[in-house]
């Protein structure tokens, strides 16, 4: 790990291949941006904690194009797969509380970016932010790290602040009581295509023409455009070796958040909406009700409301001193709304809020078939053969969810989805990043995407709330002068629960997963000119059963 670093890039990664169109302002490789070689004329190394985030999946990039080495840190290696510059970066598997994980992650490190926190998590976040940041500011000081450079949240002084905002910043103390010089960025709400603020305004905007708010709606806050707050911590790598502090980052303009949905309204071609501010709202109603009419789940949508409830607006702008604005000048709110529209309607998001993970979920990977023997398991697995070539069966299969829909029974996917939002979880309204590609660690409404084997095989685990471990798997492959398509719903329960939810579930499934399978093979075979799909059929096991010890069901 502590090897000599070449000039260009390190440990013989391929070199981040992104050409100027990639990537939207800023790209990196800005003069005022870009990586300064070292007395030796290496490349600085840069460690990217929340490489996988919001932030941090733009962020990387980035600092790729401006002549960084950069180093990530990871939970699952294998989700770098689903980035462009997956290849280009070096892995250190772990998370930020694991400190011998963290230890070799910032050996050899010249500047750290720290860009995670406990968004989502449960009534534990504070000590888990604070133990993460703990960890990762005792390994930067014991390895030398000449820079730390942490995202925070934009918030006042002298007031009670909500539980998510006081951790961040408490957070921002710990690293700047680390000993090693560390930039706080203080950031208030981002605008950009795929973040949850920016989502929230979108949706509670498109849906309502009246809106009955929280009062917060007539609190004074400063949004930032993402390419702003990429702008400044790319910037702050470069910042004198002496500074030590929190500065505010905030764009151009301070906004009442009614007015930011206005302004959206306006950038989107909608009538002005009437908003009236209900004192009767409070942040944990109010989340639910974000929560029922956006894509934004209640455990996402109650730190957003939280951060709204004071007054949010820069307290100077000492930022100025340390790294200069862009050269075009910050973003304008309406501008950053415009530019995250055509980036939606383009299909080239970069990132998205939707593709972080959400805890309290599943994460463990479905075990193979061999591993089920000794445990219940229900399988639902079905088969249709098309005249469609595989490839023509792949695109289907790639484009399943968002817009697209499940290909069958879409009342009852949307029922299932509501049910979800209505005990707490994400439903089907997260839709997908893309509308026409997938990745490992994509979200997929209520699904996430587990593995790909591109042309051959989509596997996606439930992150629905439901009484057991669950998982979809999509199978393309050659058959004749056409296409097979193997289908396959497999579900671990817990407990008595776990088994009277399949049961109840399993009429619904003869609807559902059969005219899925009989759906998507038929959607190949139009789309590769052919005729209509044969039926479906099902596999002499793929009725649901209950497999217990020593018994192996087919594939």
């Amino acid at each position: 790990m502590g090897a000599p670093r070449q000039a260009l890039r390190g440990d013989g990664l391929p070199a981040y291949s992104a050409s100027m169109e990639d990537l939207s302002s800023p790209t990196g490789r800005e003069p005022a941006l870009a990586a300064v070689p070292g007395p030796d004329g290496q490349a600085p190394r840069a460690l990217v904690i929340g490489a996988t985030g919001y932030i941090g999946g733009r962020l990387v990039p980035r600092l790729l194009a401006g002549g960084y080495v950069v180093r990530v840190l990871a939970r699952d290696a294998a989700r770098m797969a689903a980035f462009s510059w997956g290849g280009s970066v070096e892995v250190v598997e772990g998370d930020a509380t694991d400190a011998s994980a963290v230890a070799r992650a910032v050996e050899d490190v010249d500047v750290l970016y720290y860009l995670v926190h406990s968004m989502a998590a449960g009534r534990d976040f504070a000590d888990t932010d604070r133990r993460a940041a703990e960890t990762v500011a005792n390994a930067a000081a014991e390895a030398g790290v000449a820079r730390i450079v942490y995202l925070g949240g934009l918030h006042p002084d002298g007031v009670a602040l909500s539980p998510h905002l006081r951790s961040r910043v408490e957070v921002g103390e710990v690293l700047l009581a680390s000993g090693v010089p560390t930039l706080v960025l203080q950031a208030g709400v981002v605008i950009g295509s795929g973040s949850a603020s920016f989502e929230m305004v979108r949706h509670l905007t498109e849906v309502l023409p009246y809106m009955p708010a929280p009062k917060w709606v007539r609190n004074r806050i400063q949004p930032i455009a993402v390419r702003d707050v990429l702008h400044y911590l790319l910037g702050a790598a470069r910042v004198p070796a002496d500074v030590n502090r929190a500065v505010d980052i905030g764009g151009p303009d301070v906004l009442r958040y009614g007015q930011m949905m206005n302004g959206y309204a306006v950038e989107a071609g909608l009538p002005q909406r009437a908003i009236a501010a209900l004192p009767v709202l409070t942040p944990r109603l109010a989340s639910h009700w974000v929560n029922l009419v956006t894509p934004i789940p209640r455990s996402i949508a109650r730190p957003l409301v939280e951060s709204l409830q004071n007054e949010c607006v820069m307290k100077d702008h000492a930022i100025d001193e340390l790294v200069p604005r862009p050269a075009d000048g910050l973003t304008p709110y309406r501008e950053a709304v415009r530019l995250a529209l055509g980036r939606v309607e383009s299909d080239t998001v970069e990132t998205s809020w939707a593709d972080a993970e959400v805890l309290g979920v599943p994460s463990d990977p479905l075990p193979s078939d061999p591993d089920w023997a000794g445990r219940v398991v229900f399988v639902d697995a079905r088969t249709a053969h098309t005249s469609a070539p595989p490839e023509a069966l792949w695109r289907v299969i790639e484009g399943i969810g968002g817009e697209n829909g499940w290909y069958s029974s879409p009342i009852l996917w949307a029922i299932r989805g509501w049910m979800d939002r209505l005990v707490g979880g994400i439903g089907l309204a997260r839709g997908r990043r893309s509308r026409a590609r997938l990745g490992v660690g994509d979200a997929l409404d209520f699904w996430r995407v587990e593995a790909l084997e591109p042309g051959r095989m989509l596997r996606l685990r439930a992150e629905m709330k439901v009484p057991g471990l669950a998982w979809l798997e999509l199978r393309a492959s050659p058959e004749g002068d056409g296409s097979r398509y193997d289908q396959r719903a497999v579900f671990f329960p817990r407990g008595l629960a776990g088994r009277l939810y399949w049961l109840a579930v399993l009429p619904f499934h003869g609807f559902v997963f059969a005219g899925m399978a009989s759906r998507i093979a038929a959607t190949a075979e139009a789309g590769a000119g052919g005729g209509t799909a044969p039926p479906v059929e099902e596999l002499p096991d793929a009725a649901p059963q209950e497999f217990s010890a020593g018994v192996e069901p087919a594939r």
